[in-house]
């Protein structure tokens, strides 16, 4: 497939210069025919009976082994979940951490990581993304790290499997910014949240978690998959693998869905993507400050980022701002083209 074939599967990118996977990626004329012949069966058929609950169980079968293949985790690792957001929820409440623990984050983490690590109940030190900072911050309480491998602000990638090795701390790694855009390999991390929606192009509402070992993580938010036989006070065996930490039903037709935009995919995925987000970088330096970074993401400071990013929607290019941040964030995906980031500079 080359990259022109490649961004034909995409209806959207005929109109638009789509710069914003890094919210939600385009959909593909695959992924949409999936999830339609899912659908239309559930329409001609029902949603009962044997065959059509052995048939959803093959495709989360299927759909663990995809995710897990993409990080080099065994399926039995995977559990699928909703969002990154859930994976960090399952995480952060099965630690049963205490107010006297501590967790180790950046000052530039999305809330969807925030969130659940204030939830947790401990303390929580937030520190710069610099890892000479995050070290310094771990002491004889430090029960995790909490860390995004790409920054949701600028794209700049943190070293967390040496972060983890360095500090000797279990730590959580946010992929929203990073799975599916850049490679990524989960050996050395001990939990990996991995976003559907985003660089992989999947359906909304899907994901996953990585769990490098599940026996040592409680099941903090049971769901009907969680359990392998239960007992009518509610107690429990777990469910084999991280398989007990799904967060409950998927339909078939987003599970297929999910499978097909992995499928489209092309071998050359990740090298045409940063080739893209360095031309991105080149052109828009002699146009604004460009902030340092290294993924897939571009950030620029602008003076008024709603405005700017208002005014490229109508010239159809579509980005996105970072609140709080004077940051206009650009998403380079292996389907960016020429085209493309010539109509963003131009509409600067």
């Amino acid at each position: 497939m080359t990259p022109e074939e490649g961004r034909s599967l995409f209806p959207v990118l005929e109109r638009l210069a789509y710069l914003n996977a890094g919210t939600f990626g385009p959909l593909g004329t695959p992924t949409a025919a999936a999830v339609q012949e899912q659908l239309d069966a559930d329409l001609a058929d029902g949603r009962f009976g044997k065959e059509y609950f052995e048939r959803m169980l093959e495709l989360r079968k299927q759909a663990r082994a995809v995710l897990g293949g993409l990080v080099a985790a065994e399926p039995e690792q995977v559990s699928l979940t909703g969002s990154t957001t859930d994976g960090c929820n399952i995480v952060l409440a099965g630690l049963d951490l205490r107010p006297e623990d501590e967790i180790v984050t950046t000052t530039e983490e999305h809330f969807g990581l925030l969130g659940p690590v204030h939830a947790s109940g401990a303390r929580v030190v937030a520190v710069d993304p610099d890892p000479a900072a995050i070290v310094a911050a771990v002491t004889p309480r430090t029960r995790l790290l909490a860390l995004s491998h790409v920054l949701w602000t600028s794209g700049r990638a943190l070293p967390v499997r040496e972060l983890r090795e360095q500090t000797g701390v279990p730590v959580l790694v946010d992929g929203a910014q990073s799975v599916g855009a850049i490679a990524v390999d989960v050996a050395g991390l001990d939990f990996l949240t991995i976003s559907g929606q985003k660089w992989l192009c999947g359906p909304d509402s899907t994901g996953a978690l990585v769990v490098a070992d599940p026996e040592r993580l409680r099941v903090a938010r049971p769901s009907y998959f969680s359990q392998a036989a239960y007992e009518p006070s509610g107690s429990f065996e777990p469910a084999a693998g991280a398989a007990r930490f799904d967060t409950g039903w998927l339909s078939s037709a987003v599970l297929a869905g999910l499978l097909a935009a992995i499928a489209i995919r092309p071998d050359w995925a990740f090298e045409r993507a940063a080739a893209q987000a360095a031309r991105c970088r080149d052109l828009l330096e002699p146009l604004a400050e460009v902030v340092p970074g290294g993924a897939t993401l571009v950030a620029f400071r602008a003076e008024d980022p709603p405005a700017l990013v208002a005014r490229l929607a109508e010239e159809r290019v579509v980005v996105r701002e970072i609140p709080k941040t004077g940051l206009v964030r650009v998403s380079c995906g292996w389907w960016t083209n020429e085209d493309d980031l010539q109509r963003l500079t131009a509409a600067l």
